[in-house]
């Protein structure tokens, strides 16, 4: 039975947006490599100590986007007056292991398990990290108001026919159809792939990697 069949609700929560670079409006010529991100100019707003250094995180921090949206998105659950910078967090979750720094200058994360451990301690947000998590558990999430950042390959914001592999990049599950599981992609396309992409159940196979992090608010009850 299709997922079509299955899903017999829409929901759409009202979270608000982060690119994974601060020019959102730029996220296609930054991938395309047309210009480095060192040339945004909007770089100083990621907390960044120098472009360059904003340049090296920009390209990892597709988690840290989907966090800082759903902190967005619980604002006034969590007691933060603003949402911080996605280099403070990204300090924030490498003292707690959910980013490692390797010796041959790469980096290890984000690591779900220490990251929802993070998210639950600091920001006490419901956080679950979830190894096993099938698309048809989905709905369920986002029906009883919470958000699901899932892996995915970043081909996504195409719907590529044909993508290399499953997972290698995140992207925040805000609501459903029965038709569609709808996204807000840190390194999707203006008017196209970045909001509220639409994607189809059938397609969804193709680019998850079937984990991820569920997020809730923290209360006895969810809400939308």
């Amino acid at each position: 039975m299709s997922m079509s069949e299955t899903v017999h609700t829409s929901v759409i929560h009202p979270v608000p947006y982060h690119a994974q670079w601060a020019s959102p409006e730029l996220v296609p010529a930054i991938i395309g490599r047309e210009i480095a991100a060192a040339e945004d100019p909007l770089w100083p707003a990621y907390g960044a100590d120098s472009a360059e250094a904003y340049e090296w995180w920009s390209w990892r921090l597709c988690g840290i986007a989907c966090l800082r949206m759903a902190l967005d998105h619980w604002r006034d659950k969590t007691g933060a007056p603003a949402v911080p910078s996605a280099m403070a967090l990204a300090e924030e979750c490498l003292k707690a292991g959910a980013y490692v720094k390797r010796d041959d200058g790469g980096l290890d994360g984000l690591i779900y398990a220490p990251f929802a451990v993070y998210v639950r301690d600091r920001w006490g947000l419901r956080a679950e990290a979830l190894p096993n998590l099938p698309a048809t558990s989905l709905p369920g999430h986002l029906a009883a108001g919470r958000l699901v950042i899932l892996s995915v390959h970043p081909s996504i914001r195409t719907l590529d026919a044909d993508p290399q592999r499953k997972g290698g990049h995140l992207v925040l599950a805000v609501g459903i159809s029965p038709e569609h599981v709808v996204i807000h992609n840190p390194s999707g396309f203006p008017d196209t792939s970045q909001q509220f992409h639409e994607v189809p159940w059938e397609d969804l196979d193709r680019f998850y990697a079937g984990r991820g992090v569920v997020l809730g608010p923290p209360q006895s009850s969810d809400r939308g």
